[in-house]
């Protein structure tokens, strides 16, 4: 019997493009990339944490690079694999085993989240650790209190629905993951304006790209946003941090 496909919350078309655009966004001397180096160094003190020594890496989604030269510095043979220019992570990989994974910034935007856990999974060698980290429940509220005050009593989808610490704890326990800890942190920014932040969420591919999303802001309602957002605000990107072996 065929199994029921996930939902289609994203849009594979307007990820793919959100990513390819923030790829020549960061080509900027200027370009912001404070979520993603939060990922990299936060995923390096775990590993550097747990003694864990890896001869064979996966590093997906880290554009910067960084995570990539951080373990060839310590004699890791890397791979590295990048959605935007093609990696399907709901996809059995086409290489492994990895005696690591680290899992960037990405696995919020796919629509079978469980599908790409057990992926991850079976392209670990048997004693290897995944780590993923991506944005959770919490991220941007100054936003999502903007955007329903922009829309009134109609509100549209624009924040995408995001994964808390209690769920993530069930998929990897669901996905077969060993020892599984789940943990989430807050990372805080402080913006000029709404526009600024709009700005930034682009430049690092955390734009909306929900199949069934709301229609751009008319005049009127992009005002009210404004008014609600206010300026210098601080906002909060919350970061959830899934890590699990596999025995």
């Amino acid at each position: 019997m065929a199994s029921t496909p996930p939902p289609l919350i994203f849009a594979p078309k307007r990820r793919l493009a959100a990513r390819r655009r923030m790829l020549a966004l960061q080509a900027r001397p200027d370009a912001p990339r404070y979520v993603l180096a939060d990922m990299v160094e936060d995923v390096l003190d775990r590993l550097g944490f747990l003694r864990h020594a890896p001869a064979r890496a996966l590093v997906i989604g880290d554009w910067t690079g960084e995570m990539a030269v951080a373990l060839r510095a310590q004699g890791v043979v890397v791979t590295q694999a990048e959605p935007a220019a093609g990696f399907a992570e709901e996809l059995p990989y086409p290489f492994g085993p990895f005696d690591f994974i680290a899992s960037l910034g990405t696995l919020d935007t796919v629509n079978d989240l469980p599908g790409a856990l057990i992926h991850l999974r079976a392209a670990l060698a048997p004693g290897g650790l995944m780590i993923a980290s991506f944005p959770g429940a919490g991220c941007l509220p100054a936003l999502r209190a903007a955007m329903l005050a922009a829309d009134g009593e109609r509100p549209a989808a624009r924040i995408h629905p995001q994964v808390d610490v209690r769920a993530g704890g069930q998929l990897l326990q669901r996905t077969g993951f060993a020892d599984p800890v789940v943990d989430s942190r807050a990372l805080e920014v402080r913006f000029r304006s709404l526009e600024s932040l709009v700005a930034d969420l682009r430049a690092q591919g955390l734009g909306n790209v929900l199949a069934r999303h709301g229609a751009p802001l008319g005049k009127a309602a992009l005002a009210k946003a404004r008014e609600a957002f206010g300026g210098p605000s601080l906002e909060q990107f919350e970061i959830l941090t899934l890590s699990g072996w596999k025995k």
